[in-house]
């Protein structure tokens, strides 16, 4: 059962300059800065409220809304009020601001602590401090496949494009497999018939002295999976006695993985310490929210605390070396787990996201998200603002570029490197950290 609202406090505003900052439930939910006129973002439909936002939550009209921190500039001259989760990795109440005329009303369904500062962003930044969160270690530069090749992607792709990088003069640390490899969601080890070996190009990426990365959705299975058809009582459940739905994609539906279940846990550590060992270092983690979601586990244990172990699990069978990059995750829980986390949705080749959704993909809202998020850089983790494109057919490249380089987070490339032109080239060569030739 949801827990009742209760009030906060009562804040004089100027309804003209104040500035509420929401901050969303995980990646792809957005977040940032609104005056009081504004509408904040909400999802268009049903399904995008699962996979993108807080499952279960509807905000009413008229209200904002953070999942474990909002803030509040009143606009008169007064400090920046902060509210925030006191333990934001097991606990995280969502935060109510409702204004009319010049007061703001601020109530939340759990416990919270209040903070004041200078700036919306200097008080994230100073919250954020004040977890005592180790100095996450620099990220690699990476190249991805996703961003041109989508889940078409063939092992002759990879090659091709690390055979670009040494004839570009590319200063790429990883080559990242992302999506399209794997036969199914929850059969990692299984290849599609793109792919021959991945030990076979885990050794190619290292013969050229880079390291090899690999995409996996760990929490996610597909219900045509063999996962699912050979062990169905790995999976969650929902309170009506059949399979917990994760949502829609790949133009299907989504079960989660039950990593409290014991056979489930050890399958998992299996898929990640089989990658390790075929040389596999750099793991990036997608659509986390999953394993987060509320439903009927193996063990009782709250959804976040599943989640927490789940990812403990994986970095324990990767080891403390190989670097960890989460997606789609939710926020506040993700903290201390992470060499570097996706901030924002993600891009595109186009500007606007689908139905003006902002947690859909598209430059305008990674931009507006990945800007308002700018605070947890190298307090949190490393940002990853998602990937560069600089080929001719991007809408806008130059300004996208603009926006990952400001950032100073993780750089990636995303692009088949051959179809790049000059300006392509040395913007890539730049944003990865080598010289414009």
């Amino acid at each position: 059962m949801p827990h009742p609202f209760t009030p906060l406090a009562s804040v004089p505003v100027d309804p003209r300059r104040a500035r509420v900052h929401e901050e969303g439930w995980q990646s792809w939910s957005p977040s940032g800065a609104y005056a009081l006129g504004d509408k904040p973002y909400r999802p268009t439909n049903d399904n995008w409220a699962t996979v993108c936002y807080r499952p279960r939550v509807t905000v009413p009209e008229g209200t904002f809304q953070g999942e474990g921190l909002l803030a509040l500039d009143p606009g008169d001259g007064s400090p920046v009020r902060l509210w925030a989760a006191p333990d934001p990795t097991h606990e995280v109440p969502s935060i109510r601001l409702v204004a009319e005329d010049s007061v703001a009303e601020v109530l939340a369904d759990g416990p919270v602590k209040e903070f004041t500062g200078t700036g919306i962003q200097s008080v994230l930044a100073e919250w954020a401090a004040g977890l005592g969160v180790e100095t996450p270690r620099p990220a690699p530069t990476v190249w991805c496949s996703w961003y041109e090749y989508f889940t078409d992607v063939t092992e002759d792709d990879i090659h091709e494009n690390l055979r670009a990088m040494d004839t570009l003069d590319l200063p790429v640390d990883v080559v990242q497999i992302d999506d399209g490899y794997q036969k199914a969601l929850g059969d990692w080890l299984t290849l599609s018939g793109r792919f021959r070996s991945r030990a076979g190009i885990a050794d190619a990426i290292r013969a050229r002295g880079r390291r090899a990365g690999i995409w996996t959705a760990p929490f996610l299975v597909d219900p045509a999976s063999d996962l699912a058809a050979e062990h169905p009582d790995w999976l969650v459940g929902d309170l009506d006695g059949g399979f917990l739905h994760a949502g829609r994609n790949w133009g299907h539906d989504l079960c989660v993985l039950d990593t409290t279940h014991p056979e489930a846990a050890r399958y998992l550590a299996s898929v990640f310490s089989t990658l390790v060992s075929e040389g596999y270092d750099y793991f990036k983690v997608d659509f986390l929210y999953a394993g987060a979601l509320e439903g009927v586990r193996h063990f009782s244990a709250d959804a976040l605390t599943a989640y927490r172990d789940g990812i403990r699990l994986i970095r324990e069978a990767i080891g403390s070396q190989a670097y960890l990059l989460g997606c789609g995750a939710p926020v506040l829980p993700s903290i201390g787990l992470f060499d570097a986390m996706r901030v924002s949705p993600d891009t595109a080749p186009h500007r606007r996201p689908e139905a003006d959704d902002y947690s859909q993909p598209g430059q305008d809202p990674a931009e507006f998200t990945g800007a308002a998020r700018q605070w947890q850089h190298g307090r949190l983790w490393v940002n990853d603002p998602d990937c560069l494109m600089a080929r001719p057919a991007v809408e806008t490249r130059e300004r996208w570029a603009a926006h990952v380089e400001a950032t100073g987070g993780l750089m990636a490339s995303s692009d088949r490197l051959l179809s790049l032109d000059l300006w392509g080239v040395a913007t890539t060569r730049r944003l990865l950290g080598g010289d414009v030739r």
